[in-house]
């Protein structure tokens, strides 16, 4: 396939499962795990293994059956904790400890009560520590978002020295604007001799809503990862959405990406990970929210029913949804109701839907949504009044 591969790193099991109320146990983690990497995911971060028990277990227990797709361990940049990660990790047939610590000054000194110099030292002893047990280990600088740049390429170079293979640059509280965090890239790309060297990450929050946005900027700017979750679950607002990237990618051949992902299975592994984790999706939801494909001003239906591609820019078979949904309200047109009563068996000329269409009407402004049901007995009722009943 032509173009630059950019690999997708799901962590619904670790970033999503810190939701409030979204806990899993180890059964439903590795039907999750099973389900992510059928979907094509590249790396899934199975857990925080030094957090509890249950999630050492978790993440041992999905070593075990993960196959194809590297399989991640968190660590804070702390011996034990590396340690403790290697040994639930021990069964990966791709094994990736993901440690790493906060190079903002506001995380210097606010958390760690430090400067910049210890926490340089810091970073590079813990590369190190992970490199001792494992080949691929993931360094991420914890608020990149808001570090100073040149700093951050301190950091970045002396961990890819110290043997890092992938980079994260996370802009941890969703604070940067999209041409923000692509210029933090770019920096790092121009400004790293050994970049080369490593896979850049990007790990966005949803804090402003500018999670998929500031990730697509970095993939732009040169990072080759994105770290999402499905349904774009996360902590407080979220993380970046792993079907809104994947989909942008697809759709703008231009940008000249693409994913291993198996878009049919979008929908159906959202639905999953929505019932598992008791986490709704809001309807409105991009690609897979149940309004996705849903059409209910009169103008767009019109539209739509004459060309789809007029109001759909995305084939719902694309991401394993139901189809298109045309949803009568008092906003719908005489096109529509005419469709539908067409799927229902009707055979109604133009002059026929005319009249139904006042009488669908005075139903619709006192109803949200006007049902199959209503159609039916609308009908009956204009054919009573045709024969004189």
């Amino acid at each position: 396939m032509p173009g630059k591969k950019i690999n997708i790193f799901d962590t619904t099991l670790r970033d999503g499962e810190q939701v409030p109320g979204c806990k899993l146990n180890t059964k439903e983690k590795i039907e999750l795990a099973l389900a992510l990497e059928d979907l094509g995911v590249d790396i899934i971060e199975a857990g925080f293994p030094i957090s509890s028990p249950g999630d050492f277990n978790s993440v041992r227990e999905i070593t075990k059956v993960i196959k194809n797709a590297s399989v991640c361990g968190l660590s804070r940049a702390v011996q034990k904790d590396i340690e403790v990660a290697a040994d639930a990790l021990k069964y990966a047939v791709r094994p990736r400890i993901h440690t790493g610590i906060g190079t903002s000054d506001i995380h210097i000194r606010g958390k760690f009560n430090s400067n910049r110099e210890e926490i340089l030292l810091r970073a590079i002893q813990c590369v190190k520590w992970a490199k001792s047990f494992v080949d691929d280990v993931e360094f991420y600088a914890e608020d990149a978002g808001r570090t100073e740049n040149e700093y951050l390429a301190r950091v970045i170079e002396a961990v890819i020295a110290a043997g890092a293979t992938v980079v994260n640059i996370p802009d941890t509280t969703g604070y940067c604007l999209p041409h923000q965090y692509g210029e933090k890239i770019a920096y790092l790309v121009k400004n790293v001799p050994n970049i080369d060297k490593a896979t850049i990450s990007c790990h966005c929050h949803n804090d402003l809503g500018l999670a998929t946005a500031n990730s697509i900027a970095g993939i732009i700017s040169g990072a080759g990862q994105i770290e999402c979750t499905i349904n774009g679950l996360g902590e407080r607002a979220g993380n970046t959405s792993l079907e809104e990237c994947v989909m942008i990618i697809k759709q703008h051949h231009s940008l000249g990406f693409y994913t291993n992902i198996n878009t049919q299975k979008l929908n159906p592994v959202s639905h999953l990970v929505s019932e598992t984790m008791r986490m709704p999706v809001q309807p409105n939801k991009a690609i897979v929210g149940s309004n996705a494909f849903a059409h209910s001003s009169g103008i767009h239906q019109d539209g739509f029913l004459k060309e789809a591609l007029t109001y759909e820019i995305i084939n719902p078979d694309e991401v394993g949804a139901d189809g298109s949904k045309i949803v009568l309200t008092a906003r719908s047109g005489r096109s529509a109701l005419a469709h539908r009563f067409q799927k229902l068996g009707y055979q109604f000329n133009r002059n026929d839907i005319d009249v139904l269409y006042q009488q669908f009407v005075e139903v619709a402004d006192k109803k949200k949504e006007v049902k199959d049901d209503d159609l039916h007995e609308m009908a009956k009722q204009y054919h009573a009044e045709e024969v004189g009943i």
